[in-house]
Formats: structure tokens, C-alpha cells, sequence
């Protein structure tokens, strides 16, 4: 997979995340502080890789800033992403299930190697769930109604 990371900070987590994804085989773009001389201003580094997923150059987004919300934030502007902010496993199980979710968004402060671990195992074997209302809803926020 071709995965978009962001990180406002040049952070141990940051850089683990890099090699992380790296080791388990993707291509990995990336953005902010992470790459030399790249804007890392946390709204600018995660709509940067948010973009890489809504243009389809991306599979996925992990955007990461001090605490994620920015990060998500910003990433949620662009047309067709849907952040999610997971502090754990089961968050991010879910966000990929229910919420058919296409970018990560990770707390630089909170996120420890073991929990960056379960997390992206949990995002990664998880795929959108079959159930129709969330399928629904998924859907409402793609079309004028949900805009």
C-alpha cells in the first residue's frame, strides 16, 4: 500500500511510525516535518497528505500532530477524507469498520511504540464492515446532502 504520513514534529513516535510502516511493506509518502524542507505547519503537512488519499496517489493517510486533533482537523477539510483520531486499537478497529475511515490520525504526546503498534495492526486488518446503515451513513457524508 502506498500510505501519506504527516507529522508537524520531528518526533521519535513520528520517525517510528515511518519505519513501522516501512517494515510491514508500504510505500510511504512523506510530509511536514518528516521530509526536509517541507511546510511542516500541522494544517498544511496533514491536508497535504489527506490530498494524497482524495487524489488516489495514496491507499491511506496517518497524520500526526501533539495531540491529533489538529491534525484530524485538518485532514477532515479535504473532500472525500474521513480522519479519525484513535488513542487506541479498538478506536481504530472501529473508525475502519463503521466508519469506513481513510486517514489515521495519531497523538504525537500519547502515542506510545507498543500502542503505535496495536493501532496500526488494528487499522490495517480491518477493512469497512457490511452493515447497511453504516454504509448509509458513509454515504450521506459523499453526497450534497451530508456538504
Amino acid at each position: 500500500m502506498r500510505i501519506a504520513v504527516s507529522s508537524d514534529i520531528d518526533e521519535p513516535v513520528a520517525r517510528l511510525l515511518v519505519a513501522e510502516l516501512r517494515g510491514r511493506g508500504h510505500d510511504v509518502l512523506a510530509y511536514g516535518a518528516l521530509s526536509p524542507g517541507d511546510d511542516a505547519r500541522w494544517a498544511v503537512c496533514s491536508q497535504a497528505a489527506a490530498r494524497e488519499v482524495a487524489a488516489g496517489t495514496a491507499d491511506q493517510a496517518v497524520v500526526c500532530c501533539w495531540t491529533g486533533t489538529g491534525a484530524s482537523i485538518a485532514a477532515n477539510k479535504v473532500p472525500g477524507v474521513r480522519a479519525a483520531l484513535c488513542a487506541d486499537a479498538y478506536t481504530a478497529q472501529g473508525a475502519r469498520r463503521w466508519n469506513d475511515a481513510n486517514v489515521l490520525a495519531l497523538s504525537l504526546r500519547l502515542t506510545s511504540e507498543p500502542l503505535l503498534k496495536e493501532i496500526l495492526d488494528a487499522w490495517f486488518t480491518t477493512g469497512a464492515g457490511p452493515d447497511a446503515e453504516d454504509r448509509e451513513n458513509v454515504a450521506y457524508l459523499e453526497g450534497p446532502a451530508g456538504t
